[in-house]
């Protein structure tokens, strides 16, 4: 069972998600909270898998509580929502150590993928927010956005033809374990290799380097088995 802490200040919008995942008979939402102090408290009460959060809530937002919970309750993987214009808020999260970035407005599919994603180890990037994060980083025109392009893919290219593989499926949402299935290695193989993409990259968490494999147009193949 994947326990999951929702927080968000607009019940309405708790009682949304939570009707979402409770269509997911392996997803139990064992708490919520209204703004991201509470969130941070109830996270240590009760240690859920994923705790799913709003990017702007009184007092103390989602960046802050998603840095807290990363600092305190590291098994903790946190999913940021957001909305559209939020394209700096979600970059100080991609730093704060956030795992998972989903769009308010999207698919309810997404919403229980991103979980799981999350409650596996994997980063998980919506497809509406990978191209919001890439066009956001590339705002200064067409011709900044080449140069970011080409950066991406010198960085990738950088990479081993193997690890460039590992980056392109980790890109893609898959755990460490779905990534030694699709690549018929044992998973202590597939931890070796993301923790040198990591290095390789410059980048602190999976998260960060989904974000490059989409700038560098890294486009993994679809996975059967991404339930």
């Amino acid at each position: 069972m994947i326990r999951v802490l929702i927080a968000d200040d607009e019940p309405m919008i708790r009682a949304g998600i939570r009707a979402v995942l409770a269509t997911d008979p392996d997803i139990a939402v064992v708490a919520e909270a209204g703004d991201g102090h509470r969130a941070v408290e109830l996270v240590h009460r009760h240690r859920p898998r994923v705790a799913v959060l709003d990017i702007r809530m009184p007092d103390t937002g989602g960046i802050e509580a998603a840095r807290e919970i990363h600092r305190t309750a590291p098994a903790t993987g946190v999913i940021m929502l957001t909305t559209f214009g939020e394209d700096d808020y979600i970059l100080q999260a991609l730093g704060g150590g956030a795992m998972g970035f989903l769009i308010k407005s999207g698919e309810p599919e997404e919403l229980i993928a991103g979980v799981r994603a999350v409650a596996d180890g994997a980063a998980y990037l919506s497809p509406k927010v990978a191209a919001r994060v890439v066009a956001h980083l590339a705002s200064g025109g067409a011709g900044v956005m080449a140069d970011r392009r080409t950066a991406a893919r010198a960085r990738v290219d950088a990479l081993t033809a193997r690890e460039g593989e590992v980056l392109a499926l980790l890109g893609g949402g898959l755990s460490n374990g779905r990534i030694a299935r699709r690549l018929h290695v044992v998973e202590g193989t597939v931890k070796a290799h993301v923790s040198s993409i990591l290095a390789r990259l410059g980048v602190e968490n999976r998260a960060a380097a989904a974000v490059v494999a989409h700038e560098a147009g890294i486009l993994p193949p679809r996975a059967p088995e991404q339930r």
